[in-house]
């Protein structure tokens, strides 16, 4: 078939907010390790078939352009993955959808009866928002950059919106962790991991989450 471009996503395994995955016995999936594996298997596969590793977990053929996009440093990544448009709106349609616009996120309502009903009545069926400060939009560009590019000039982003490095860098243990355990490459404000770590990008791109494990709500792992 040799389809222009793949995503290729491991299994998201959320029993506590999607209830019909408790029927799963989570002895019988493979435990990080074994994704892991999975996830390089693919990758290879697919590479000796011609195709491009774009990011985390897309490919594309050479000449597609979400390669050219990679080569020239002009990749994006929104809710539905690698992109070449770096529009600043993205809505969302649907019950629970996430749409973000230049000011921030937005929620649709998650339940679909109640969704349908603020549309059947002419509302917006929002039901909650989120106003980015200056310093998520700093946190979120450092995090993009990582995700496409896998390294990153902390220092150079920090600069262009009025901050100084220091505020994501020092103190920042995660990131001494992953450069204590070899798995980046770290030299003044620039961040890099390496082809061989390219799997543990999330990991990486983590460090800077000011929000990460400061709500209730639980997401499938990284690794």
């Amino acid at each position: 078939m040799r389809p222009d471009r793949l995503a290729v996503f491991g299994y998201a395994h959320i029993p506590s907010f999607k209830k019909h995955q408790r029927l799963i016995d989570e002895a019988a999936l493979p435990d990080a390790r074994e994704r892991a594996l999975q996830a390089s298997a693919i990758s290879d596969a697919l590479v000796a078939a011609g195709y491009v590793r774009i990011g985390l977990d897309h490919f594309a053929l050479p000449n597609d352009d979400l390669s050219l996009a990679q080569t020239e440093g002009r990749l994006h990544r929104n809710f539905q993955g690698y992109t070449t448009d770096a529009c600043e709106a993205l809505i969302g349609l649907g019950a629970s959808s996430i749409g973000r616009l230049p000011q921030g996120y937005i929620q649709n309502e998650v339940p679909p009866g109640l969704y349908a009903t603020r549309v059947s009545k002419g509302e917006l069926p929002v039901a909650k928002g989120y106003r980015l400060t200056p310093e998520d939009r700093l946190r979120g560009d450092v995090i993009e950059r990582l995700m496409c590019d896998f390294a990153v000039d902390v220092a150079a982003l920090a600069a262009a919106h009025g901050f100084d490095a220091d505020l994501l860098l020092r103190g920042n243990d995660r990131l001494d962790e992953l450069e204590r355990d070899g798995l980046i490459e770290r030299q003044g404000g620039n961040i890099r991991v390496s082809e061989d770590h390219r799997f543990i990008v999330r990991a990486a791109a983590s460090a800077f989450d000011a929000y990460l494990n400061k709500s209730g709500r639980s997401f499938s792992k990284a690794a």
